[in-house]
Parts: C-alpha cells; structure tokens; sequence
C-alpha cells in the first residue's frame, strides 16, 4: 500500500467521526508528515481543498484560535458529482478506451489529461475543472499508469516441456564436469558521447553532458556484444563486435571463450553443452549457424549440443539475468565514450556471488547474407534429438575435418 492509499484508508476510517476541524487538522498533520509535495498527495487522497489543508497547518502552529464554535455538520459547498448528477457517468464514457471517440476514428483523443476531459465536459454542458478531474477519476478508481512488460506472446504447447528437457540435459552435462554455456548477443551499443540509461552517483547538478540525438557516429560505430556465460563456473566471457551480428560472429565468439578460458578450465572435456534463444544469429532455423558449430566441433574435437528456447522464452536464457544485467548496471548512466571503455567496463562487472567476466574487441568482418549450398550442409555431421529435433541436436567432429576447415 502506497503513501496516498494508506492516507485515504485512514481517513475513510476515521472520517464520520470528526467535525470539520478535526478534519481539517487531521489533513494537516498527514501533509505535514509526508513532507514536500503532502499538501497535494494528501488533497486527492481525501478530497479536502490544498487551502483547507493548509489553514489547517496554520491551525497547527498557532493553536490559539481552535476555541470557538465548530460549522454545523453538512455545511459548505456540495461536491460537483452531486450538484451535477450526470458528471460522473460523462466522465466515465469519456476515459473508457472502448467507446472513446468516433467508432470510425479510433484515436480522438491522443492524450486523456485533466485539462482536455475538463473542456470536452465543459462543452457537454458541465461546469468542472481541471483540478476536480483528478479527484473525480480516483473516484472512478482510474489513475495514470506506465505499461508493464507481461505479454510473452502465444505460448507453445511443448514449452515447459523443452524447458525440462534443458534442466535435464544441463544437469547431466554438469555432473559429467562437462561444459554448459549460455550464449546470446546483447543489445547493440552506440559508441560516443551519447546518453545511455540509469543514474550514477556524481557532484550535484553536474550531470555528464551527452549528445541530443543518437545518431550513429560513423568514425565510432557501433558496438556488438556477444556473450557466454559459463553456468557451472559463474564466469562469463565477452567478445565485442564492431561489423555485424552474424553466425559466424557467434561461433568465434564460443570458440574464443573456449581457447581462453573453456579449454583450460575443462582440459578433459569431450563434449559441450550450448543453450541460446530461438533466433537471431544462432536460431534454430539458421543453416549458417550449424556450419559454423561443425567447424567449431572440428577445430577443438568437441561434440557440440545446443538446445533453443522455445519461442517468446529469450528472457529465460540464464545469460540474460546472470551476466547481461549485471553488465547493464554496470555501466548505468555512463556515455560509452570508446571501444576500449567499453571492453573495460565489461571485463570489471564482478557480483557480490563471485561472478568474474573477461572481454575483448573483435576487430574481425563479418559478411551478411551469406549463401549456404547443399553441399555445405550435406557434409553437416548432425544427430538431432527425438524430441523436437528441430531445437535439440548434436554436432559431432567430422571425418573429413581437415577439408572441412579449407572449404
């Protein structure tokens, strides 16, 4: 229960048992309380007028004047919705989306503030205020609300199923000391003075000055985050991109980790285990992305299975909310001013559960739109799995690796 909630519980509670001068000074007190902005907060929690509540802080410093007779019971102005019995319902058709506005222009209206809902009622004939408004749509129990981010989209029917199929193959794969990753490209960054969010503790109003416009710098680019995070480890490695976000990209940002950090930690590994989202430039439905893991399976002798998230699911690959976020707040309010600030802030993300992260610039071009033939997916050394096939499958070193790494 937030501050104007519990204001407006306790004066529902309370209020047939004060006169209007408890009232009045029973509204000071919780405006006093509540500190800057209480007059207001307490205004239209309670409906008493900002100069009602602040005589009644006057009534509170100086409490001299409280004798006297008390106004009778009822007196003073009726409220608007009483005196004007079909305000209410007005307002209501006014604020309610379905029938708002011309059937045949869906959006009459761009925004519902107080002062546009007050001149539409004043032109039906009302006589209301802005400053009423609010009060009145509180009373319609409406309120200004942010969007909230809750909508997956359509479920698909094998869903919790896949997300079991993921625990059990992880699990194995970890009680065997094989290798799990979790590996997914985190959102572009534009490199320069530009205004990235959060907040970051500085010198009082002197904010980092940052550009109006978030245009690309051509000389700096963009930067392309590609991360791996080692789920028995805690470690998460980082190569940052500055071409394109592609399947090759992908692959040699995994075969990186492995060289640098995967081989060392697991020298008796003979298998790997990559979870990652459904799309992007390591979909499920992207050829490219399978001719890379088999050069990658043949370079490091490794049998290499992937399992994809089902759709709608990316927010539940581990690396989101065990590497990424943590690297979002590192940075928070920080102009990524170059490559090398960005590498930097990266490679210093650490967590208070021992989490370590390495990174480094990928200097390398990658080639959008890349044709895959036949024959290079003839050569594919696949084994997909019976239970969706489709998102869970085994790439094993070939027998022909040597040719394989020359075409």
């Amino acid at each position: 229960m937030d501050t104007q909630d519990a204001v407006r519980y306790r004066f529902q509670a309370t209020d047939q048992h004060h006169d209007e001068r408890q009232r009045r000074l029973a509204a000071a007190a919780e405006a006093r309380t509540a500190g800057y902005g209480g007059i207001a907060a307490v205004a239209r929690a309670t409906g008493i007028a900002p100069s009602t509540i602040g005589r009644g802080l006057k009534d509170l410093d100086d409490p001299a004047p409280l004798t006297g007779a008390v106004r009778r019971p009822g007196a003073g102005r009726r409220p608007v919705e009483e005196t004007q019995p079909g305000l209410l319902p007005a307002l209501a058709r006014l604020v309610e989306p379905a029938t708002l506005g011309d059937p045949m222009r869906p959006l009459l209206w761009v925004s519902k503030s107080l002062v546009k809902l007050a001149v539409e009622l004043t032109a039906k004939g009302y006589k209301v205020g802005p400053t009423t408004m609010g009060r009145l749509l509180e009373k319609l129990d409406f309120r200004r609300q942010a969007n909230r981010k809750t909508r997956e989209g359509a479920h698909h029917p094998d869903r919790d199923a896949q997300f079991q199929h993921i625990n059990a193959e992880a699990s194995a794969f970890l009680a065997s000391a094989e290798p799990v990753i979790s590996v997914d490209t985190k959102k572009k960054e534009l490199v320069g003075d530009f205004k990235n969010a959060g907040t970051d503790y500085r010198p009082s109003k002197c904010p980092d000055g940052v550009r109006v416009h978030d245009f690309v710098d051509k000389e700096l680019g963009k930067a392309i985050p590609h991360g791996v995070y080692d789920i028995g480890a805690n470690a998460g490695w980082v190569s940052v991109g500055i071409d394109h976000d592609t399947a090759e990209f992908a692959a040699h940002s995994i075969g990186r980790w492995w060289e640098t950090m995967g081989q060392p930690r697991y020298p008796g590994a003979t298998r790997l285990l990559i979870t990652c989202d459904g799309g992007g430039s390591n979909g499920y439905r992207t050829h490219l992305w399978k001719i890379e893991l088999q050069k990658l399976a043949d370079a490091t002798g490794l049998a290499i299975t992937v399992c994809h998230y089902p759709p709608d699911t990316s927010k539940w690959n581990k690396i989101e909310h065990r590497l990424f976020s943590h690297i979002t707040q590192n940075w928070r309010g920080k102009p990524l001013l170059s490559r090398l600030a960005i590498v930097e802030l990266i490679a210093s993300t650490t967590t208070s559960k021992g989490l370590t992260v390495r990174c480094e610039l990928d200097p390398g071009e990658y080639e959008t739109g890349k044709k895959v033939l036949p024959s290079d997916l003839a050569v594919l050394n696949i084994e997909r799995n019976a239970f969706h096939p489709e998102w869970n499958y085994t790439i094993r070193p070939g027998a022909c690796a040597s040719d394989r790494m020359a075409h």
